[in-house]
């Protein structure tokens, strides 16, 4: 999770996604209270959540006074909650369902312009409640880009990615995380390679896009690192000898010859060979004498 904010809904969304701790947990990264500049227009999201498989941009928001019933939520026009307009904490004129709109597409659009286009960004917005409070939310249409959660439970946010994840497949690459970081300004947020991909996220990397940030030494210790794996596997074949081999009991020194390390690896490698084959002997005598006529 990275750049931390501060109204009440954006701070209960800090405190929940600290939650997902456990193995079990939705894996991805969010930012809170980041800014798109697109189109000659800056889109201000309260949080982006990327998991492996998903984009959800979420539109939060609290409840100003307790009220009780029905929240409907219509295609245009104000929320309402039993007859009287929904309260919100927030000063935006915009219902949460209009910002959705509007900054999904800005997001979708800007990743469309950067060959990322198959990658669906979907809204959601999280109300939470007065304590005490009793809502039920009734969507008069489907969309199924955009939901609604009324709760004060961590778990049901979870509950929400967790089925998002049922419905998609894994679409979302480290790169692709990289690439919407600097796009969103971020840049000093986005985590090193490696934990991206600890958290699912698919590779190859392009360390370039990592450069300019605060992880840079980080991705490029990365790519050190998968380079000489790749070196090591060239030059063994793929295969690693055990520590018992001869030629790792008995190295071979570059530009050394040392006649007494090749003849023990000579005559080690010879009596495991005799060993090898002693072993094979009496397996197949013992199956032909003992074994079903």
């Amino acid at each position: 999770m990275q750049n931390a904010a501060g109204t009440d809904a954006e701070l209960a969304l800090i405190d929940w996604l600290r939650t997902w701790k456990d193995p079990a947990s939705p894996h991805g990264v969010a930012t809170i209270n980041c800014g798109l500049f697109h189109n000659d227009r800056l889109h201000h999201f309260d949080a982006v959540v990327w998991t492996p498989t998903s984009c959800v941009v979420i539109e939060a928001e609290t409840f100003t006074a307790p009220q009780d019933g029905v929240l409907e939520i219509p295609l245009n026009g104000p929320w309402m909650v039993s007859g009287e307009i929904a309260r919100f904490a927030g000063a935006e004129k915009s219902t949460p369902l209009e910002r959705s709109r509007e900054h999904t597409f800005a997001l979708q659009d800007y990743l469309a312009a950067r060959g990322l286009g198959q990658r669906a960004v979907h809204g959601l917005g999280v109300i939470v409640p007065m304590p005490g409070a009793q809502i039920d939310v009734h969507q008069g249409w489907n969309d199924p880009s955009f939901d609604v959660i009324v709760t004060d439970d961590p778990h049901r946010l979870e509950e929400y990615f967790e089925l998002l994840a049922e419905k998609e497949h894994n679409l979302w690459t480290a790169n692709d995380v990289a690439i919407a970081f600097r796009g969103l300004g971020i840049l000093p947020y986005l985590p090193a390679p490696q934990d991206l991909l600890n958290e699912g996220f698919l590779g190859p990397v392009d360390v370039t896009l990592w450069h300019g940030g605060p992880t840079q030494a980080q991705a490029e210790a990365y790519a050190e690192e998968q380079a000489r794996l790749e070196q090591e596997a060239a030059r063994g074949g793929g295969l690693v000898a055990p520590w018992y081999s001869p030629w790792k009991l008995y190295p071979r020194v570059r530009g050394d010859l040392d006649f007494g390390q090749a003849f023990l690896r000579i005559t080690l490698a010879i009596g495991m060979m005799i060993a090898i084959a002693w072993v094979l002997w009496f397996v197949v005598t013992a199956v032909l004498t003992y074994g079903p006529a």
